[in-house]
C-alpha cells in the first residue's frame, strides 16, 4: 500500500485516464447491462487511485459521459467537492449531482466495483470493464 493518502498523491507518476463503467448485476439487472454506465475521464496514480493534485492541475480535462439504454447520453464534469466528496454533475448547481461512493479510496482497475448515487437518488453499483 502506498505511503501516500489516497485522493492527494503526487501528481509525478499520474496520468489522465479513461475509465468505463458498466451496470453490474442488481434487481430488474440479473445480468448487469453494458448499455447502461459512465465512461470518464481522470488522473490516476500508478495505483490506480485518484490523484488530487493532478486532477486540480487538469480538472477541465476531467469529463464524464452517462450512457443508459433508451435515454439520451449526458456529458458533463468529474468535480472534487472537498475531502472525500466526488460527483458527476451535468449541469451547474448540485440538483443533478451524482456521488461517488468513495471514489478517493477505489483502485480504478477493471474487475473492480464502485456505487454511484444517481440524480434519481438510487445508489446502482458498477464495475469497472476498462481503464484506458
Amino acid at each position: 500500500m502506498s505511503t501516500q493518502s489516497k485522493g492527494s498523491t503526487a501528481s509525478s507518476g499520474a496520468s489522465l485516464r479513461t475509465i468505463r463503467l458498466e451496470l453490474a448485476r442488481m434487481a430488474g439487472f440479473p445480468e448487469g447491462s453494458s448499455q447502461c454506465g459512465y465512461e470518464f475521464t481522470a488522473p490516476l496514480d500508478a495505483e490506480g487511485h485518484l490523484d488530487l493534485d493532478s486532477f486540480k492541475q487538469h480538472r477541465d480535462k476531467c469529463r464524464v459521459h452517462r450512457f443508459w439504454a433508451g435515454e439520451k447520453t449526458q456529458s458533463g464534469a468529474l468535480q472534487h467537492l472537498g475531502r472525500d466528496r466526488w460527483v458527476f454533475s451535468y449541469e451547474p448547481g448540485s440538483d443533478d449531482d451524482e456521488p461517488a461512493f468513495r471514489f478517493d479510496r477505489h483502485r480504478f482497475v477493471p474487475g473492480e466495483y464502485v456505487s454511484i448515487t444517481e440524480h434519481d437518488g438510487v445508489t446502482r453499483p458498477f464495475r469497472i470493464v476498462s481503464v484506458r
